[in-house]
């Protein structure tokens, strides 16, 4: 039995689906190292995924290092109305550093802020992807809405990564995501190998276009492979 016929149907699913959505966008620009914002929910229900997180962000820098490499910013919120943004960084160990800095202290979603920030930071130096990883919102959406058509204006496409299958969230996810030129996708925490080729894809994107993730797709796995037929 092949691996893709092992693959459950919902992952096929929506990796199929997030191809589909890149394939669409502009080209973002020519090879070189590009930026890229990684911002988490680090509330409570997020602290039993957040190591499989800091273990899988180390695909956003070994997929781009043939493209120039990349320069990642990691954000995050917890607590009562706490919020970070680090540093842009270069290199694997230097992001994990920071991650395992932070843990999970419950409170309320602030994705309005994440994609304010992201909309400062473009403004200033262009920001190529925003990548989100979160569970819920718990903001008004037509605020959020509205910031994520300024960040679709700025060129800057966030793809929000769906833990779990609250609702709610998955409306207001997607449309961040389609007001931002980005991508949903939805994932859980069965399935790490599923999330950690989708985040090796956008940070390809974000460092070479979408040309990029095309060749890409050619040397990798089985499912990425897979995933090139959907450009073609």
């Amino acid at each position: 039995m092949s691996d893709k016929s092992l693959r459950p149907k919902s992952d096929r699913t929506a990796i199929d689906k997030f191809i589909n959505e890149v394939r669409t966008m502009p080209q973002n620009g020519s090879a070189g190292q590009g930026r890229l914002i990684f911002a988490l929910d680090a509330t409570g229900s997020r602290e039993p995924t957040w190591d499989q997180a800091c273990h899988l962000q180390s695909e956003l820098f070994s997929a781009t290092r043939e493209l120039g490499g990349l320069a990642i910013q990691l954000c995050y919120y917890r607590g009562y109305g706490e919020f970070k943004a680090t540093r842009f960084v270069g290199q694997t160990d230097q992001l994990l550093q920071l991650m395992n800095g932070v843990s999970c202290l419950g409170g309320r979603t602030q994705i309005g802020r994440v994609l304010a920030h992201a909309a400062s930071e473009t403004r200033d130096s262009p920001v190529k992807a925003v990548i989100f990883i979160g569970d819920c919102c718990e903001e008004p959406v037509d605020d959020l809405c509205h910031t994520a058509g300024e960040l679709g204006m700025l060129r800057t496409p966030v793809f929000m990564f769906h833990e779990g299958h609250d609702p709610h969230a998955k409306a207001v996810f997607e449309q961040i995501s389609k007001l931002s030129g980005g991508a949903y996708v939805p994932f859980d925490s069965s399935s790490p190998q599923v999330l950690r080729e989708l985040l090796a894809a956008v940070a390809v994107y974000a460092s070479g276009g979408s040309q990029a993730l095309e060749d890409f797709s050619r040397r990798g796995s089985a499912d990425v492979k897979r995933l090139t037929q959907q450009i073609r």
